[in-house]
């Protein structure tokens, strides 16, 4: 695939960059648990048809209309506080995207941003920690705003390219990357979309296994 028409190079990071949409669904089951199993394995599966929502909606909700009680501050925090201690924990010791670096390298003449669903600070942190920030050169955004306003705002401002392409693994992914006028690729060794290589072929989507077939 060559991508040196590309100004912009848009990613989403769980599935993606880092092998973590399991480290992602267990959080939320285990956040979820002391309202029971059955409620967990609600937002479990909620989580996974919802794939790049971010964390806010899905408690939400989870707590609405799911367990059927009021959408309160302290319920928030503690399901928040729950979720992203597993996270980060999470997001430290999974896979990166095997040739990421490489990547970077042959791809110097454009601009690399994160666009996901998960808490931007968080991803920042972990992004720095993990010394791959500097390649994100675009920015690393994330929640509480949601795919489609990042993609706007940061269409607008011009710091997202016209000529972008986005690479995501979520049904998602590819209707924003649609809405906001990108081209897509869809990722798909570690998505846990069910469904994702009839709706690649019903949507003509191009498919590679991982990143590091760009460069190959």
């Amino acid at each position: 695939m060559n991508l040196d028409c590309y100004d912009t190079l848009v990613f989403d990071c769980d599935g993606v960059i880092f092998d973590s949409n399991k480290v992602r669904a267990q959080a939320f089951y285990n956040a979820a648990l002391p309202y029971g199993e059955e409620h967990a394995r609600a937002l479990g599966a909620y989580h996974i048809l919802h794939g790049g929502v971010s964390r806010y909606v899905k408690f939400e909700a989870f707590l609405r209309d799911m367990v059927g009680v009021p959408v309160t501050e302290q319920e928030m925090q503690d399901l928040l506080l729950q979720f992203t201690t597993e996270v980060r924990i999470g997001l430290m010791q999974c896979e990166l995207a095997s040739g990421l670096e490489a990547l970077r390298k042959s791809t110097a003449q454009a601009n690399w941003m994160v666009v996901s669903g998960a808490d931007q600070e968080e991803l920042r942190v972990i992004f720095a920690q993990r010394r791959i920030d500097q390649w994100f050169n675009a920015g690393i955004y994330g929640s509480p705003s949601n795919k489609d306003a990042i993609l706007e705002r940061e269409l607008g401002s011009g710091n997202l390219g016209k000529r972008a392409i986005f690479f995501g693994d979520s049904l998602y992914d590819h209707q924003a990357a649609i809405r906001a006028g990108l081209d897509f690729v869809f990722v798909s060794k570690w998505t846990d979309f069910e469904g994702w290589q009839q709706y690649c072929t019903a949507h003509n989507v191009t498919v590679i296994e991982g990143l590091d077939e760009l460069f190959q």
